[in-house]
């Protein structure tokens, strides 16, 4: 089995609040909420994807050194096994905003479960909870 390595980020406003991105339709997966992320271009370290992905994403630009590794989600779907570590980041510059046609929303991690996520990225609610309580 095919193993698909994503790097995601929990982006932490001053509220405590965590975004999250809807997938647009006529993508995989499309109107489930995920964290923000992506694949690792070949040779790319995964904070260096990140950066990268959050700027393709939502418009906002983030430091390697603002990203804190928290924890990763292992999950076999159907025609690929996912390995997907999560970062959160607390610092950025510039205002999220939709660039690829996703909603977007800042949720209390404790609300996170009220939004419908792809399997591998509810594993990594937990993790958010017991941080940010």
């Amino acid at each position: 089995m095919r193993l698909l390595l994503v790097v995601a980020c929990a982006l932490i406003d001053a509220d405590g609040r965590v975004l999250i991105a809807r997938r647009p339709e006529g993508k995989e997966l499309a109107g489930l909420w995920e964290f923000p992320g992506g694949k690792l271009d070949a040779g790319e370290r995964p904070e260096d994807a990140l950066v990268r992905e959050l700027a393709e994403e939502l418009g906002v630009a983030v430091k390697p050194a603002c990203l804190a590794p928290l924890t990763f989600a292992s999950h076999a779907y159907e025609s690929f096994h996912l390995l997907m570590p999560l970062y959160v980041c607390r610092r950025w510059e510039g205002f999220a905003a939709p660039r690829e046609g996703q909603a977007l929303k800042w949720v209390f991690p404790k609300n996170l479960r009220d939004y419908p996520m792809p399997p591998a990225d509810a594993p990594l609610i937990p993790p958010l909870i017991e941080l940010l309580g």
